[in-house]
Parts: C-alpha cells; sequence; structure tokens
C-alpha cells in the first residue's frame, strides 16, 4: 500500500483536550494545526505507598487538578477553544467520569461541542506529533503499563490489531519484576537504571514472543523473575534485571520485525510509556533494519492530552470529508471502560459536531 498523507481540520479551529484514563491529569491545545500549549499533573506520588493506582483516589485527584490546569492553559495560550475532546475510553471507569464530566460541562456551558476520542487511538496517532511526515500505513507497537498490542495503523480512524499479550502488558510486568526488586511503584525507570550495572547473560529468562502468532505471554517471563529473587541475593539484583529487561525487549522486537514481515509494511512507530525504554528501543532499531523506525517525544509517549488533540484533529477532518457537513452538537457523559480504537465509537461517525 502506498504512503497516505494525513490530514488535519481547518486552522481555525481550536481544539481543547483532556486526558484523564489512570493516573496522570493532562490538558492540552490545538491550534493552527498544531499544539501550542500543554498541561500534564501526575499521580504518581500518591499512588506509591499502594504499590499501584488506586482508581477512587485517581478519580479524586482528576476532579481537584483538571480545572486549574484547563485555566493556567488557556491564560497562556490566550485562545479560547471552539470544541472540547476528552478521553472516553478505555481506562479506569472514574477517572475518565471526571474527564467526560468535565469536559461536557464546559462544552455546554460555552455552546461547543464535545467530542468523544479512544485513549488508544490518541497512542497509536501520537508518533504525527513529532513527525507529521510518517505517513499510513505504519505499524505501531504500543506498549505500556495496562496494553502490549500490535497495531496496523491505515488511517486516522482504520486500525487493525495484529497481536497481543495474553496475560500481562509490558509495562506491568516492569513494575512488578521491579518491586521484587525492592525499587517501588512505578519501577520501570528504576529498573532500567539497575540494568545498566548488570550482566543480562547470567540468567536465561523466557522471551514474550509468541512462536505461532504476534502475541505475547509476559507471565512467564515474570514467573521466572519472581523465582530468581527468591532464591538469589540482593547483590543479584542489577544482573536479575538486566536479564528480565533483556528478554523483555528481545519478545518485542521480534514480534514487530515479524508484524513487518507479514504485513509488507515498512514504516514502525513505538508508542506508549514503554517506548521510551532504551534497551526495547536499541532492539527494535537491530531487529527491525530497514523499515523506518520512530518513537514520539518522551512526553508523548506516556499518557497525554496533546495526542487526544491530534487524534479529534483528525477525526473532524475525516467526518467532514466523508460527510461535507456538521453534526448536530450533542453532549453525553458515557465512558468505555474497556473500549478497542477500532470500535465506533473512537471513529466519532456520529459527533465531531457542530461549528468547530
Amino acid at each position: 500500500m502506498p504512503p497516505q498523507k494525513h490530514k488535519t481540520e481547518s486552522p481555525a479551529a481550536a481544539i481543547l483536550a483532556v486526558e484523564t484514563s489512570c493516573d496522570e491529569t493532562a490538558c492540552a491545545l490545538w491550534a493552527d494545526g498544531r499544539i501550542v500549549g500543554e498541561r500534564i499533573y501526575s499521580q504518581r506520588r500518591r499512588h506509591r505507598a499502594f504499590g499501584g493506582v488506586v482508581p477512587e483516589l485517581a478519580s479524586r485527584d482528576h476532579l481537584r487538578r483538571l480545572l486549574p490546569l484547563i485555566d493556567d492553559l488557556l491564560k497562556e495560550c490566550g485562545r479560547q477553544p471552539t470544541c472540547i475532546a476528552y478521553t472516553a475510553g478505555p481506562g479506569l471507569a472514574g477517572a475518565l467520569l471526571a474527564g467526560a464530566t468535565t469536559a461536557n460541562a464546559l462544552a455546554f456551558a460555552q455552546g461547543i461541542p464535545a467530542l468523544p476520542i479512544n485513549h488508544l487511538a490518541g497512542h497509536l496517532l501520537s508518533p504525527l506529533l513529532s513527525r507529521p511526515d510518517f505517513a499510513f500505513p505504519y505499524i505501531a507497537l504500543l506498549v505500556s503499563g495496562g496494553h502490549t498490542q500490535l497495531w496496523e495503523v491505515r488511517a486516522a480512524n482504520d486500525f487493525h490489531l495484529l497481536g497481543a499479550t495474553l496475560d500481562d502488558a509490558a509495562g506491568e510486568a516492569f513494575d512488578k519484576t521491579a518491586v521484587l526488586l525492592g525499587l517501588g511503584y512505578p519501577g520501570g525507570a528504576a529498573l532500567e537504571k539497575l540494568a545498566r550495572r548488570g550482566d543480562p547473560r547470567r540468567f536465561a529468562l523466557p522471551s514474550p514472543a509468541q512462536n505461532k502468532n504476534l502475541n505475547f505471554s509476559f507471565s512467564g517471563l515474570k514467573s521466572a523473575a519472581r523465582r530468581l529473587t527468591s532464591c538469589e541475593s540482593s547483590s543479584a539484583a542489577a544482573d536479575i534485571a538486566a536479564a528480565f529487561q533483556c528478554a523483555a525487549a528481545e519478545g518485542l522486537a521480534i514480534q514487530s520485525a515479524k508484524a513487518l514481515r507479514q504485513t509488507g509494511v515498512s514504516r514502525l512507530a513505538a508508542v506508549g510509556g514503554v517506548a521510551q525504554n532504551n534497551e526495547t528501543w536499541r532492539r527494535l532499531q537491530k531487529h527491525c533494519v530497514p523499515a523506518d523506525l520512530h518513537r514520539p517525544h518522551p512526553a508523548h509517549c506516556g499518557d497525554n492530552a496533546a495526542m487526544i488533540a491530534l487524534a479529534a484533529a483528525m477525526s473532524i477532518s475525516e467526518s467532514r470529508r466523508k460527510t461535507k457537513t456538521n453534526a448536530k452538537t450533542e453532549y453525553a457523559f458515557n465512558v468505555d471502560p474497556r473500549a478497542r480504537p477500532d470500535s465506533s465509537f473512537s471513529q466519532n461517525s456520529e459527533s465531531p459536531n457542530a461549528n468547530v
């Protein structure tokens, strides 16, 4: 398939985007065909004592932080939105509702549209934030705390799932192994730092790559790391971290290379929080030559509102291209904690609405 250029909405539009799917409270403003400002507040310190995200605490913190963040952003940018986009799923139900109700209330008060956007679709399109020339189609390796998937991204609203984890996500496995090594939560970055001092060849750990398809399984790798931490002394921690990281990264790279061969696509993007892991990136560069490889700026690898704004802009453009008209403005408070990016709500066939 030849490369396809992507399009966004009219330059006159100003899209305020809100992201509250988990433990990051974020907002961004898209105007003049680009991100003109963004804000993010991380709740990680708040959840660290519990060893993971506490949904009720996350929801309350979103409600506390979101409006001041939006106010600060709009004051700095000196623009008022013509549309408000918000993450409607997947994610924690209460956290999603915090963002959805805030976005819809603000949109209703100002008489502008509220547009639900899929969180995973935002991740899959996030490479275009820093590389607008990264044309469709491309393979996206989505690796985060909650998801490990391979997608063929054919257009702004055309996603084809190629493979996924059968159990833990890569980021979840990193965090759980980090806790076993006494590194605390969240532990992905700490595990990577510890692994730099270790010998990855000391311990042989199983690959998460499945042989017969493009799926992953991290349960065996995580269990093997648990057995090592229980029988080895603390002096082996760096070697265990290095072995775990190399096994995880190698499995992600092997499946990504396989996806490129099977689809014939020549571009690969690594997206999601684990895309920041340098060992994973190094293995992708090794296995996926000569494909065009890209990963977003670190600020846009994890959960952020800029990717939601971009997905909204592209969704509006696609809707207008198909219908040539603007749909009726509607407001809704429904969210879908298990939404897929290839579901109808992520494509917004009835939404982007009036006068954006």
